[in-house]
């Protein structure tokens, strides 16, 4: 048996774009002559479509989309994703569900069991749980389909509510197991991907194939990287990362082999936070139709590495940075601006601010009369720039990115309606610690990103000498009490008992806390961290919180 696995990027919503692409693989595939072709988790609609889910016209359209693919799978079987309606009255109204087509007719509906509602999953606001296991067969082969999590949980237990499906499912003595998946980025979880397939094959002493989805939707990236193993567990063919890719693979005598296939070389942490954020800023721009950003160019890290990064994923011709020095801007800040500008060849222009902040000095006096100068004044500059970006956004069409790093929006180092403005935030799961290492990464090649850029002290420059250490510890440190606080999950007294001074664990704790209204009204960030702020870390704003 031939079987093509089919890893494809889906338009949430796009029903005669994704149809059109499900049926060319399916052709694809014909041509190949392949028996089965393999497709990720609710392929049909989009992964996450979210409350469209609860849209009659959008479940309508799903409906008609898998019966148009259906008609192409003459001489070829199918296995899809798809939302498919709940009969029981009882019950949620859908269920995800993995559609078995074969010459042109629905065999099987597979419907998943563990449904994750978890950092940023929400399934059991949509989906019925299943609760009945049962195999499919092919061709004489007996296949153990499975969606995503029913395949990530052990036999220890299982789910209180639905059982384990893989134990189930294994008592049937299957030939081969096939899981589909929705499976989002971060830059630790393939690690765990492949620990938890290869814990299955090891427990079934079965081959496995793992398609997963790839994509950016608007803030959730999937990086493809769908796999097969063979029954001793090792890896035959591994798709490509973040990019489309149809492969095939061939079962036969109870094992599967790859001849056309290929296993991909390791990449770096750094490497693949790189290529993350390039097709999540690609496909955001692609998918909301929009062609051309604009940002704010200060000489700093931040604003440097979401040019570089926008004019990989975009051109530079479609980008266009703004310089807009203050009186306390550095001769070395504009230069290395400049320089950047030159490195990538996006365009730019220079609207200095000093005239704009000197009319809201003197239009404020009156009111700010005996009262010495502060972080008002300073916020007025970043609001100021904001103003300028949101006006040429709104002239010329260009979409504004936001440049905060991941370490100022956890402590709030951002003026709302300021520097925290943007339809995208690009770095924002990006620890500033980290957003050295990536500008080195960009610079592997050849200088895009100045050195002088990389190796200054941070500033925002508001205030003559301004350094952000004036207002924050060094970033090592205070990147590793954040990650602590936030990916971890850790209290500040488990973290003090880590060896991190006392006070210095209450004042981030503290910041963090506080900042959390100023999170909430911040732009979506794109997601590479285990977790990032936004859906996958909600916060009530309104809280005593605990230490």
């Amino acid at each position: 048996m031939k079987i093509a696995l089919a890893q494809l990027n889906y338009h949430i919503g796009n029903f005669e774009a994704n149809t059109e692409k499900i049926i060319k693989a399916i052709h694809q595939a014909k041509e190949a002559s392949a028996d089965l072709i393999v497709f990720a988790e609710l392929a049909i609609g989009g992964y996450p479509a979210k409350d469209l889910l609860r849209s009659r016209v959008f479940k309508q359209h799903c409906d008609e989309a898998l019966h148009q693919i259906a008609t192409h799978c003459q001489d070829i079987a199918c296995i899809i994703g798809a939302p498919v309606k709940n009969s029981d009255p009882e019950g949620k109204e859908l269920y995800n569900t993995a559609v078995f087509i074969e010459n042109g007719i629905v065999r099987n509906i597979i419907k998943k069991g563990l449904l994750p509602d978890y950092d940023v999953f929400d399934e059991y606001r949509y989906f019925e749980p299943n609760k009945h296991f049962t195999c499919i067969e092919l061709d004489g082969v007996k296949i153990a389909l499975t969606i995503c999590e029913d395949l990530w949980d052990d036999d220890e237990g299982g789910n209180s509510y639905v059982g384990d499906p893989m134990k189930e499912l294994n008592k049937e003595n299957p030939d081969l197991l096939i899981n589909i998946a929705a499976s989002p980025f971060s830059y630790t979880h393939f690690t765990d991907r492949i620990k938890v397939l290869s814990q299955q094959v090891a427990k079934s002493k079965r081959p496995l194939i793992y398609v997963n989805q790839v994509g950016a939707h608007m803030d959730i990236i999937f990086d493809g990287r769908s796999i097969a193993f063979d029954t001793e567990g090792t890896k035959i063919a591994e798709l490509k990362r973040f990019e489309e890719d149809v492969q095939f693979v061939t079962y036969n005598n109870q094992n599967i082999t790859s001849t056309t296939a290929s296993v991909k070389e390791p990449i770096s942490e750094i490497g693949l936070i790189h290529d993350a954020l390039i097709m999540g800023l690609r496909d955001y721009f692609q998918k909301s139709g929009f062609k051309r950003a604009v940002l704010g160019l200060s000489g700093g890290l931040d604003s440097a590495l979401v040019a570089a990064l926008a004019c990989e994923a975009l051109g530079a011709d479609n980008v266009l940075a703004i310089l807009m020095p203050s009186v306390y801007s550095s001769d070395h800040s504009i230069k290395d601006a400049l320089d950047l500008v030159t490195n990538t060849g996006c365009k730019h222009h220079i609207v200095p601010i000093k005239d704009i902040t000197s009319a809201y000095d003197i239009t404020l006096a009156p009111l700010f009369e005996g009262l010495n100068p502060d972080t008002t004044e300073e916020n007025i500059q970043a609001r100021a720039r904001a103003v300028i970006l949101m006006a040429v956004s709104n002239k010329f069409g260009n979409i504004l990115l936001n440049t905060s790093n991941k370490s100022e929006a956890a402590v709030g180092y951002g003026t709302l309606y300021g520097d925290m403005a943007g339809s995208l935030s690009v770095i924002g799961d990006v620890y500033k610690s980290k957003a050295y290492e990536l500008a080195r990464y960009i610079n592997r090649e050849r200088e895009i990103i100045p050195v002088n850029t990389i190796e200054k002290a941070p500033s925002a420059e508001l205030r003559p000498d301004q350094k952000d250490s004036d207002s924050l510890p060094e970033y090592d440190l205070l990147d590793s009490i954040l990650f602590e606080l936030i990916e971890n999950e850790k209290t500040g007294s488990e973290i003090v008992a880590m060896g991190f001074d006392q006070s210095l664990v209450e004042r981030v704790n503290k910041l963090v806390n506080n900042a959390e209204f100023k999170r909430f009204q911040a732009p979506p960030i794109l997601r590479v961290s285990p977790k990032a702020f936004g859906v996958g870390r909600q916060i009530p704003l309104v809280a005593k919180y605990p230490y």
